[in-house]
């Protein structure tokens, strides 16, 4: 089995929303739960748009010079971009490369602050 189809199924069993975005700032993918968090704004349709589109203009100075940064060291890979106080979850803006290093595009990245409730190794065997 391909090796891409394992990185797919990474994103796609992620709970948090994933919008992969290239350098130009294109969607090009979107992992299910993300096209349901984004389902009033068009869902899978924004696949092919402009993240720029998604977002008002002190948005949009901040992704490009993030981007811009990126692009300036193989090394600038993370930036925090907010704490969502609603969910108690930080965002990130994640850098993605290819096998040079070069930047290929980026994603923003949820990561969740609550402690987890459900039971540890809850399974029927």
């Amino acid at each position: 089995m391909e090796l891409s189809v394992f990185f797919k199924s990474i994103i796609d069993m992620d709970d948090m929303p994933v919008v992969i975005c290239d350098t130009n700032h294109t969607i090009i993918y979107m992992n299910p739960t993300a096209v349901e968090r984004y389902k009033k704004r068009g869902g899978a349709s924004l696949v092919g748009s402009s993240l720029l589109d998604c977002h008002n203009d002190k948005s949009n100075i901040m992704i490009k010079k993030v981007v811009e940064w990126f692009g300036k060291s193989a090394e600038n890979n993370r930036v925090f971009t907010f704490h969502n106080e609603k969910e108690n979850k930080d965002v990130y803006m994640i850098a993605l490369r290819d096998n040079d290093g070069k930047l290929i595009g980026y994603y923003e990245k949820h990561e969740c602050r609550n402690p987890e409730t459900e039971t540890r190794y809850n399974i029927e065997l």
